[in-house]
């Protein structure tokens, strides 16, 4: 996975960073299949606070931003959308293959049952 932090009127200290990596392991250990993390780190004004992540998963491109008071505390609205964006995403893959899969079984079941009709 790659990741890269970039600031807007920010400099991207070691600790934003640090806390930033800290924050997204959360979504990588969810789902393991995302291919690279954007983030950008926003000060609008001294009171507002924007962070925004754009994500590129397999099959798929996410995107969420969080605005809040203090910088921390909108990465971690950020983290939070981004997990349950990531999770959303990874039980339609599963449910997608499970009714394939239902689909498929039903198919040969009622092959089956022609071929036992036709021999009867």
């Amino acid at each position: 996975m790659q990741l890269e932090i970039t600031g807007h009127h920010i400099e991207v200290t070691p600790a934003l960073n640090s806390y930033v990596k800290e924050k997204l392991a959360r979504i990588v250990r969810h789902f393991d299949q995302v291919l690279n993390i954007h983030v950008i780190l926003k000060v609008e004004n001294k009171t507002q606070h924007s962070a925004e992540a754009s994500m590129h998963v397999s099959g798929n491109h996410i995107f969420a931003n969080a605005r809040e008071g203090h910088m921390y505390a909108a990465i971690d609205a950020l983290a939070d959308k981004l997990d349950r964006q990531v999770l959303k995403h990874k039980a339609k893959l599963q449910d997608h293959h499970r009714e394939e899969g239902a689909h498929r079984n039903l198919a040969v079941e009622e092959a089956d049952d022609l071929q036992l009709a036709s021999i009867k």
